[in-house]
């Protein structure tokens, strides 16, 4: 991995807004300036890797980015590794969490569970512009560093008990059973991520909005194509 940061003695920066021509900020990284930095160097980092990728990411393009010197970065990051593992764990795990519960009650019925699945993952999309092109840049593409990272750290015990209750349903005949448990999720993202992805849809003159883009999506799972 490409490493540009050099090493500085020198007390830094403990705030990043607004940017500005990379030098010597003054000041200690520490107390409540040093965590509102930390976090603004962490959705820079964001920023920067769903635009260009993990690995054309380096921590020198981020100091740049953010308007500060690379030892301000390497003060909260050594590695870009370590900068993606606390991305994971502050950033993506929360997301992944609040996804997984859609399926955690034992009771709920299948049309309601995923339909609740789609809106949520909308709303993600739309709280987090950065999701959206992420995922397609690095969690479905072949050799994307996000998806191997956190299928060494977490392996697919929250999809796994997904399709475990898609298949359970099928079972008790809920749910349609020509359906491919594995597939299911690649279908709902696909159907949800991929035109929040696309610039087109964000077009002034053919916009389309979370809202109708989730009622779109329910309709196809529960209707598809025919006419009512």
């Amino acid at each position: 991995m490409a490493n540009d940061v050099s090493q500085s003695g020198s007390d830094e920066s403990d705030t990043l807004a607004p940017p500005r021509k990379p030098g010597r900020p003054p000041g200690r990284p520490g107390g409540a300036h040093g965590e509102q930095a930390r976090a603004q160097l962490l959705d820079i980092a964001l920023a920067l890797f769903a635009r260009q990728g993990i690995g054309e990411t380096t921590l020198g393009a981020i100091a740049r980015e953010a308007g500060v010197t690379p030892a301000m970065v390497h003060y909260y990051f050594k590695t870009r590794e370590q900068l993606l593992d606390m991305l994971i764990d502050e950033r993506f795990v929360p997301l992944r969490v609040e996804l997984a519960r859609v399926f955690n009650d034992p009771h709920s019925e299948p049309v309601e569970t995923l339909s609740a699945f789609v809106k949520t993952l909308v709303a993600t999309v739309d709280r987090h512009p950065w999701f959206a092109a992420l995922w397609v840049r690095e969690m479905i593409s072949e050799g994307g560093l996000l998806r191997r990272r956190m299928a060494e750290r977490f392996g697919d015990t929250h999809k796994d008990h997904a399709i475990e209750r898609i298949a359970g349903w099928q079972k008790e005949g809920k749910l349609n059973a020509a359906l491919e448990p594995s597939l299911v999720f690649a279908s709902l993202f696909g159907l949800t991520v991929f035109p929040l992805a696309a610039l087109r849809w964000r077009d002034a003159d053919r916009a389309v909005s979370t809202e109708q883009l989730a009622r779109h999506v329910v309709a196809l799972l529960m209707d598809g194509i025919r006419p009512d």
